[in-house]
């Protein structure tokens, strides 16, 4: 699949990326200048950087909350699905004796 290119602007800054859909790029880029204006309303005091900097320790932690959901979600599928099963080869078992 060809990677589009796509202008977008974060923190006042235009930059040039390329992503697989230009649609997603832009929503990505629309969420970090998001991060990145919501940290700097805090703290408009700070530089640049440390503003980016807080951001993107703000992105990775709901990253790493979303991958222990995503974690605790599948950990406790996988244990039903193992309840079922059991339950099942009881029934199957128990109407073969």
């Amino acid at each position: 699949m060809d990677r589009k290119s796509v202008r977008v602007k974060i923190f006042g800054s235009e930059y040039p990326l390329r992503g697989e859909s230009e649609e997603f790029t832009k929503k990505v880029a629309t969420h970090v200048d998001a991060m990145i204006t919501s940290v700097h309303d805090k703290i408009p005091e700070q530089p640049p950087l440390t503003i980016s900097v807080l951001a993107a320790l703000n992105i990775t932690e709901d990253l790493y909350k979303e991958k222990e959901k995503g974690a605790q979600l599948a950990s406790s599928l996988e244990y039903e699905l193992s309840k079922i099963t059991n339950y099942l080869d009881t029934s199957i078992n128990s109407t073969e004796s």
